[in-house]
Formats: C-alpha cells, structure tokens, sequence
C-alpha cells in the first residue's frame, strides 16, 4: 500500500507542523482512513506523482480515526479528501462540485492530479485564497 510510503501525520500537532513550518511549498493532506478502498486509490496516485511534485509540494497522510482533532473544524465526514494549505492558510480550489474546502473524490490520472496542485500553487503565491481547477468535476457532486 502506497499510504505507508507517504508521510504519515501520526497526532494534531504534527499535522499543525506540517500546515505552520512549510513556508514554500504546497501542503496537501489527505484525510481519511487509510484502508478505505477511496484512501488507497488516492495514496497510489499521490504516491506515484510525488517526486514530479516535489520541488513546489510535500504530500501527507492524517488517519481521521487516529488523528479526529480536525474532523469538526474542517467537516472531515467524506471517506477521503484532499485539503491544501500554502504560507500556514487553507487553499480553497472551485472543482465544481459545490465544496470548495476539500476533494473529496478520487481521480485516476497523474498528470491531471499535478496540474491542480499546479493550479493551486501558482494561486497560492499570488495570494489568492480561492482559486479554480483546471477541470471541472460537476458530475462527482458527491449527494448528502
């Protein structure tokens, strides 16, 4: 499983850490479960893009179970998503699904995957708290 070949965020301080300490790069984390069947398809892409992202983000995994700190403040409830953080502030990225906090789905291709954290970052060091993807995603509204 490739979870166990990202970073893992074992406890709420190292996940502030993560968020506070890295002044350059992107943040992303991934919550979830890590034996989810969504967790493990998303850790697999992560995984495999992550040294083609290295230079502009770091990729971190938080276990929801083991790490529930953050489930409220950021309305953790999805099996998986993806949160990014730049400069200790949450990016917002409009994938068109109506939740612009997180991803909360899985995608499957590499390249698009790297151009959203490219997207992201490029909005992040121009100060802009939202931007949007280059994909538009709104047939994976997930329902309530």
């Amino acid at each position: 499983m490739s979870s166990h070949l990202l970073i893992d965020l074992p406890t709420g301080w190292h996940v502030d850490q993560a968020i506070v300490t890295e002044k350059e790069r992107l943040v992303v984390i991934r919550f979830g479960q890590e034996n989810d069947k969504q967790c493990v398809l998303m850790d697999d892409l992560l995984y495999s893009i992550s040294s083609k992202v290295k230079n502009f983000a770091v990729i971190y995994t938080c276990d929801i179970t083991r790490v529930p700190d953050f489930n409220e403040m950021y309305e953790l409830t999805d099996p998986m998503c993806l949160m990014f953080f730049y400069g200790n502030k949450h990016m917002m990225c409009d994938f068109g699904t109506g939740n612009n906090n997180k991803m909360n789905f899985t995608i499957d291709d590499k390249q698009e995957m790297i151009d959203i954290f490219e997207t992201i970052f490029r909005g992040a060091r121009k100060n802009k708290g939202l931007v949007v993807s280059p994909y538009d995603y709104n047939d994976r509204r997930v329902e309530d």
